[in-house]
């Protein structure tokens, strides 16, 4: 299989609306040689042409496990729109979780356990096959579970800062791009204490850069497929505009 040398390692972490709930069929195909899966569990010795479902196999018992749940996500539209500006392939890690909680992504958790194996594991993976990394980073988006559960916002803001954060030192990353979660669609406030915290995160980390904040128009639009979830052109929509703003966003360490 052709690949660049030169590549971009993106870790694609939160739950439900990042691992994806879509319709894969409806998904836009990735440019050829542009986009790959790196499969830090199923097949670590290997990389695939990036396709969606991203991620659908990936489930570690002891980790990220949900099996049959990933249908479709943003990541394809995300890696086009990157790659059509940086002319540098992605190689991508699926570790998203549906249904998470900030407090199960904490450090020592085994969610956050297992991110870091997938990273550690990719990175060995590129250097032994002659690849160099040009720039490293995470695509977040998790909050709504918090949401749900009524998470202080204080408390929502300080676990996120450290898991970005101690991710990023564990997994040698440069930047988090932060994919703002939308509206609980019946009840529409609810999410509205988590959402301030992601801003406040981004105004003051300078390697946390907000990248959407789509999300939360698409209720009025009809593209939502339940309370929580959204039809695939939503998350293309997404995908698109975060992946557009990733070149434009320098990083920082």
């Amino acid at each position: 299989m052709e690949c660049t040398q030169l590549v971009d390692l993106i870790f694609f972490m939160g739950q439900s609306n990042m691992a994806g709930r879509g319709d894969a069929a409806l998904a836009p195909a990735v440019t050829p040689g542009m986009g790959f899966e790196y499969r830090a569990v199923t097949d670590p010795a290997h990389l695939h042409p990036l396709a969606e479902p991203f991620g659908v196999n990936e489930n570690d018992p002891a980790g990220v496990n949900e099996p049959g749940m990933k249908t479709g996500s943003m990541v394809s539209a995300f890696v086009n729109a990157c790659t059509a500006q940086t002319g540098i392939a992605v190689v991508g890690v699926s570790c998203a979780k549906g249904g998470s909680a900030i407090a199960e992504w904490l450090p020592g958790t085994p969610y956050f356990e297992d991110a870091v194996r997938r990273a550690r594991r990719a990175r060995q993976f590129l250097a032994e096959n002659g690849y160099t990394i040009r720039h490293s980073a995470m695509v977040w988006c998790q909050g709504c579970t918090d949401g749900d559960l009524h998470t202080l916002k204080a408390v929502y803001k300080l676990n996120t800062d450290r898991v970005i954060h101690e991710f990023m030192i564990d997994a040698g990353l440069e930047t988090c791009f932060l994919i703002q979660i939308g509206n609980q669609r019946d009840e529409p406030e609810l999410y509205v204490p988590i959402q301030q915290a992601q801003e406040e995160l981004a105004a003051a980390c300078e390697d946390i850069v907000m990248v959407s904040r789509r999300f939360k128009t698409f209720a009025a639009k009809g593209l939502m497929k339940d309370r929580f979830h959204y039809l695939q052109p939503a998350y293309n929509a997404v995908g698109a505009e975060a992946g557009q703003l990733i070149p434009h966003a320098r990083p920082h360490r």
